[in-house]
């Protein structure tokens, strides 16, 4: 399904006349205190974030999964999906696939839909944390870094492969999240399986087209639990290093030990030019792959404080890849990825505007209480309406939750698909 402009533009004048005072008041005070509002706006209207094809089912955990009805079941749908919430909110312009769960059938097709619906296709993902049908070897004790060169070798030419779908579909990057590791002491030869992993890694990283990049993701634990072979950012980062100039660090929200200084990961990154991605989720206890900002926005203002620094001040850095990596199975995986594009959003903008001045010669004294006060002065501030003109000016919604209902939008998704269809891959 597609939405109606028309239909979008009648809501929203709805909001229109609450939304003109807001937005006029909160442009006042930042104006006076020397921002420039419309330069604001254009950034978060540039800001694009990668919605994964896997998230567009509900999610579910090892004991079980709650299916939601209207699920999309084929990948065209699952564009469609993307371009419902794109429509809404000006910020979902690209799609990241799963290889194999979103193998296109008819790559021209696919492409055509796509733009239709002004998507592109960002970063391919593979997998070699399932043993696919038919598959000679299995990845039960890892894949780069298994001990048999077999195992590696399937898991590098299915990488490969992933690469050449991605070359068919306008894509400029790889992002290779390794399963591999241990659950016992003594279950693996740590150096080993670190030397397996870069060998690997290298000859994927020459297969890479020119203008591509390759993301290496890391997290500490699970699937297992005693050990994982890229566990943390440092070792994601010497891997990179180790492949080359093309090669960055992706950091996940939900792939760090509780209490880790994330900002302060973005922020060594950045400075080394080797943050190459960003997956946006939100979590308790471990990878819970929470909406964003959910349980944690402070420390997503944080990062976001970073982000922006090391944008303005980093040229070594390309421009980061933006993705959300969340999926759940209580809500509506479209109303949760709308909540998480508003929190990112709005994270964002808080960070826009920090006094950045201020902040470092409060810092230089050594003025810490006037280092909280310039960051929570930015973050208590409702940057809402700033968020609303931005997808106003684009085409999209003032509040994209309100049109996504007023429109029964999962309704006619569920009248077009059935209940009982279910997302691809989960």
């Amino acid at each position: 399904m597609k939405i109606d402009i028309n239909q979008l533009q009648d809501i929203n004048k709805k909001q229109g006349p609450l939304h003109v005072k807001s937005f006029d008041f909160l442009s006042e005070i930042l104006t006076k205190d020397g921002h420039d509002v419309q330069k604001v706006i254009e950034r978060l209207q540039a800001f694009q974030v990668a919605i994964p094809s896997w998230a567009l089912g509900a999610g579910g955990t090892r004991f079980g999964r709650f299916s939601f009805y209207g699920e999309p079941s084929t990948l065209e749908q699952k564009v469609e999906d993307v371009g419902i919430l794109h429509a809404l909110t000006q910020t979902a312009g690209a799609i990241s696939l799963h290889i194999p769960w979103d193998v296109p059938h008819d790559f021209e097709s696919i492409i055509q839909l796509a733009n239709s619906h002004s998507i592109s296709f960002d970063a391919v993902n593979s997998n070699t944390f399932q043993d696919q049908p038919n598959a000679e070897e299995s990845y039960r004790h890892g894949s780069l870094s298994n001990s048999e060169k077999a195992v590696r070798q399937q898991a590098i030419e299915h990488t490969i492969e992933v690469i050449q779908i991605g070359e068919k579909l306008g894509s400029k990057s790889l992002t290779v999240w390794l399963a591999d590791g241990s659950n016992f002491p003594g279950q693996s030869n740590f150096q080993n399986a670190l030397i397996h992993t870069e060998e690997s890694l290298k000859t994927i990283y020459k297969a890479l087209p020119r203008d591509w990049k390759l993301f290496i993701e890391y997290k500490p634990y699970e699937p297992n639990f005693y050990s994982t072979v890229i566990p943390d950012w440092g070792t994601s980062f010497l891997l990179a290093n180790a492949c080359g100039e093309k090669a960055f660090t992706l950091v996940d929200l939900g792939h760090h030990l509780p209490n880790t200084n994330i900002e302060q990961i973005v922020a060594t990154l950045m400075l080394h030019g080797k943050l190459g991605g960003f997956h946006f989720n939100d979590s308790k206890y471990g990878d819970d792959d929470l909406t964003v900002g959910s349980i944690k926005p402070y420390g997503l203002f944080l990062i976001f404080n970073e982000l922006v620094q090391g944008m303005e001040n980093n040229p070594q850095n390309p421009s980061p890849a933006w993705m959300i990596d969340a999926s759940h199975n209580i809500k509506d995986p479209l109303e949760d990825l709308l909540q998480s594009l508003e929190a990112i959003q709005e994270a964002y903008a808080k960070a826009l505007i920090i006094d950045q001045l201020k902040l470092r010669e409060a810092q230089e004294r050594n003025d810490v209480v006037q280092c909280q006060e310039v960051l929570q002065n930015a973050y208590r501030t409702d940057v809402r309406p700033l968020i609303q003109e931005a997808r106003l000016r684009s085409g999209g919604a003032l509040s994209p939750i309100l049109a996504y209902r007023d429109l029964l939008i999962r309704k006619a998704l569920v009248e077009e698909r059935g209940k009982n269809s279910k997302a691809t891959g989960l």
